[in-house]
């Protein structure tokens, strides 16, 4: 015991300071993929990606949506020109259109408008209720970090719960097989109201590889309202921690996305 006291005075404090000072992602950091130049493309530039995220439109101009991206890094590797990778963890948006880059699309999914003067009652003690509607395990690595003692998300009012019933948030992560639609349809349910939902990954927000076909509802918007979308694939903690704040209200307006 003696040993980890003195330890932790020697290194001190190692909890990150999100969100009260930004933080940095390392040298390296494969973050959300950004258009460089959007202008001037060709047809076939659309074909590099294996999930349809990049779209090219009749006059050359190039758009990204960050909610099909599975971060592969095909775009990047042969159209450097073009594409790189993002120095930046706060990713998540309130509207699915704010999630194509370099700027957002009409907005077609079903959602509620604002959480308006009810997020206010959630910027407490906020119980998070985490269910995996199909997703490959990534996302919830991710998520179980926020607990740990580097994020220690709990220093910000966020707490996990196994109770659908005593839950404020709704994680989701997948995107929605028939076997997991009809749980998650009774857990956003049975949550009291006011309630929020987010979407987490790229399976969650647009169906990932599997978007197109059957085997999946192709996002959790396709089944629920989404307050909140959370690119990646999967997101960083801090990614998935700035969608908390900003669907509780806690977060800076000049970090918001709509």
């Amino acid at each position: 015991m003696l040993e980890w006291l003195l330890r932790g005075l020697r290194q001190g404090r190692i909890t990150t300071l999100y969100p009260h000072a930004s933080e940095r992602p390392p040298i390296g950091y494969h973050g959300p993929i950004e258009v460089v130049n959007a202008y001037g493309a060709s047809g076939p530039l659309a074909q590099l990606c294996p999930t349809g995220a990049i779209a090219v439109d009749e006059e050359g101009g190039v758009s990204v949506d960050r909610g099909r991206c599975i971060l592969c890094g095909e775009c990047v590797r042969v159209a450097p020109e073009r594409f790189r990778f993002a120095d930046a963890y706060e990713t998540a948006a309130r509207a699915r259109g704010g999630l194509v880059v370099p700027e957002g699309l009409p907005d077609d999914a079903p959602r509620r408008t604002s959480l308006g003067d009810a997020a206010s009652a959630l910027r407490r003690s906020i119980h998070v209720r985490h269910i995996d509607c199909g997703s490959d395990g990534a996302e919830e690595w991710e998520i179980q970090a926020l607990w740990n003692p580097y994020y220690d998300i709990q220093r910000l009012g966020f707490f996990l719960t196994n109770a659908p019933r005593h839950a404020d948030v709704l994680l989701v992560t997948g995107g929605v097989t028939s076997a997991m639609r009809e749980p998650l349809e009774r857990t956003w349910e049975v949550m009291p109201w006011p309630k929020a939902l987010l979407a987490v990954g790229t399976d969650a927000c647009s169906g990932g590889l599997a978007g197109g076909g059957n085997v999946t509802a192709g996002g959790v918007d396709r089944v629920l309202p989404v307050d909140v979308y959370v690119p990646g694939s999967p997101p960083a903690p801090i990614a998935i921690m700035h969608g908390l704040l900003l669907a509780v209200g806690l977060l800076d307006p000049s970090r918001v996305t709509a």
